[in-house]
């Protein structure tokens, strides 16, 4: 992919500029032209088949949104000429070509949120340029959105997307406004506070939150001139917290669903520079956005100039049923920021570093986010993607862990980041979660591991270091295990865990098949013995690029319902264990980074 030479002035963390973004997107669209096919309805791009049976469309849709940011943020109008021929073949029932119809929750629903969007920005592009027929075909097409049931998560913004340019078109206008309702309204039950939506009933939490939950509603609001609230004090709110969850290498959190989707976590960055409620700076946007399209560019994202099915590279265990050869171009997500003008402050801003070390409390989705030495960590205490009812699922390695990060994979063969019981040399699941609390550097909740017992964890960060504190009710001489990072040898990460109460060393264990970042991957692991009805253990967990030892790690004074959790350089936690783990006072920051503070952890590669 030819690309500009890098401006250090302008850009001096990443080199990357308006211009790289630009070539980008040109080099993506270049990469799947030659998989049109013949009537260009359809990009059939090699590879593995999803489950939908919409791999031709999924292509011709999500690349057809790239096109549409470049055209217009101001790239050259012939990129959509072939996606203009393609529309009325596609949108022709009688053709060997044609789009499946939409109908209730099928595939065709999603990809018509991107034709929509897309001829909605490039009208007098494209979409005035169409014969009345191929205009009415298409709109015939899309107007199945209005119509059928959506899956009960994320799908709901879909029906929004058409509806908005349905109506802007003057058609069907009334299941239009109904479905821009309809959808709004139901999101309405999923927001849970902190700028985040759960992507449907249970607790999904997930990069949905940014490049679906929030982009769709900003989107709305761009192209009609819709009340920006709720969804601008919302993004806002999020932005606070997502802006502190990129790596100094650019890379987003490795955590959830349709990670394949990559850099489309850029797009809620740029969205809050388009409503003008994101509490980054221009220069910050820029700076993570840009690192994290380049982050997987640099890290072999592509072969053969296509977008691959994984992160770094292909990666089967990434995949969803639903990830087919095109999936990956939802990515295309990430370019909104095209649709700001080059003039704009986003783009002639210099380059600023994003947030420094320290932690940020997110009580509403019950996550914490902790970055140190370039590295952040997502400590999960709010996630589960379980059902609300019935019997609880097969623990997700992308959702149960209790921490995930920008340089680890969870373990693919071996629980990392787990602590259960062991009935039967067996480990026991996370299962279903209850969130029971955050602050500006811990994060609580609690699960049920058997019939009977009972886990309550506490986890507190500070510097490298996060102190899982856990009470435990089950009979006494229950085996307990926990289990910290997993990483690959050679990674130049390190990973330790220390025991601070109750816990004794244990053989680490090994991941044959590892994790995203290779195999096999090493996990380090703890256990402990049950003392009786409620036992209190705690460790530290350290994810570091070089060994830290173990004198960054507390100590831990309990005392009936309380604990004292006394660091190294002075600074204590006061404690409360019961009725639930949380932080009682706020902590003494001597020594330490605050959640909102810059620190030294980022220099540009020429300081």
């Amino acid at each position: 992919m030819p690309l500009p030479p890098e401006d250090r002035v302008l850009s001096p963390y990443t080199g990357w500029t308006r211009a790289h973004w630009e070539a980008a997107a040109d080099g993506l669209l270049a990469g799947v032209g030659p998989y049109f096919s013949p009537a260009k309805a359809q990009i059939r791009l090699p590879g593995r088949a999803s489950w939908s049976d919409c791999d031709g469309l999924e292509g011709f849709a999500r690349t057809f949104l790239l096109a549409a940011f470049r055209v217009a943020g101001g790239g050259d109008p012939a990129l959509l000429t072939p996606y203009g021929e393609g529309m009325a073949a596609g949108a022709d029932p009688d053709h060997a070509e044609a789009w499946r119809p939409i109908t209730d929750r099928t595939q065709p629903m999603v990809e018509a949120a991107s034709i929509a969007i897309g001829l909605q920005l490039t009208r007098e592009h494209l979409w005035d340029r169409l014969s009345p027929a191929v205009r009415d075909a298409v709109a015939g097409w899309l107007g199945g959105a209005l119509r059928h049931e959506p899956v009960d998560n994320n799908w709901w913004l879909f029906p929004v997307a058409v509806g908005d340019f349905l109506r802007s078109d003057g058609r069907d206008e009334a299941a239009a406004h109904a479905a821009v309702e309809r959808g709004l309204g139901r999101i309405e039950d999923w927001y849970l506070g902190d700028g985040w939506y759960s992507d449907g009933d249970a607790r999904n939490l997930d990069h949905y939150n940014g490049w679906a939950m929030h982009l769709y509603p900003a989107l709305h609001v761009w192209l009609t001139g819709a009340p920006a609230e709720p969804y601008g004090s919302r993004l806002r709110e999020f932005l606070s917290g997502y802006g502190g969850a990129f790596d100094v290498n650019g890379s987003p959190v490795y955590q959830g669903r349709s990670v394949i989707y990559r850099f489309a976590t850029a797009a809620p960055l740029w969205l809050g520079a388009m409503l003008g409620v994101s509490p980054l700076s221009p220069g910050a946007t820029r700076r993570l956005a840009s690192g994290a399209l380049r982050h997987f560019l640099d890290n072999d994202a592509l072969t053969d100039g296509l977008l691959s099915l994984g992160w770094h590279g292909p990666h089967e265990p990434s995949l969803q049923d639903y990830s087919g050869s095109a999936s990956p171009y939802w990515a295309s997500k990430g370019f909104v920021g095209l649709l700001l003008p080059a003039d704009h402050p986003v783009w002639t801003a210099v380059e600023e570093p994003g947030p420094g070390d320290g932690s940020t409390g997110l009580p509403g989705p019950g996550l914490l986010v902790h970055r140190h030495g370039g590295i952040v960590r997502l400590v999960n205490h709010g996630t589960d993607h379980q059902p609300l009812d019935g019997d609880a699922l097969p623990d997700d390695p992308l959702y149960a862990r209790f921490a995930y990060s920008t340089r680890t994979g969870p373990g693919l063969d071996v629980p990392d980041n787990h602590v259960g019981l062991v009935l039967d040399g067996t480990i026991t699941a996370r299962g279903r979660l209850t969130p029971l609390g955050a602050g500006p550097d811990w994060a609580a909740s609690s699960h049920r591991p058997a019939p009977g017992a009972l886990i309550e964890s506490l986890s507190v960060t500070r510097g490298p270091v996060e102190v899982r504190v856990h009470r435990v009710t089950a009979p006494a001489g229950t085996l307990i295990r926990q289990t910290g990072w997993a990483v690959v040898p050679g990674d130049g990460l390190t990973s330790d865990l220390f025991g601070i109460a109750g816990f004794a060393a244990a053989e680490p264990l090994v991941s044959v098949a590892g994790t995203v970042f290779g195999s096999p991957a090493r996990v380090p692991a703890l256990k402990a013995v049950t003392s009786g009805e409620t036992t209190v253990l705690a460790c530290a967990a350290i994810l570091s690029p070089s060994s830290t030892g173990d004198e960054a790690v507390p100590t831990l004074d309990v005392h009936g319902d309380h604990a004292t959790l006394a660091w190294p350089d002075g600074a204590v936690h006061h404690i409360v264990l019961s009725p639930a783990p949380a932080v009682a006072s706020p902590r003494d920051t001597a020594g330490g980074g605050t959640a909102t503070g810059r620190a030294d952890a980022e220099r540009p590669p020429n300081a």
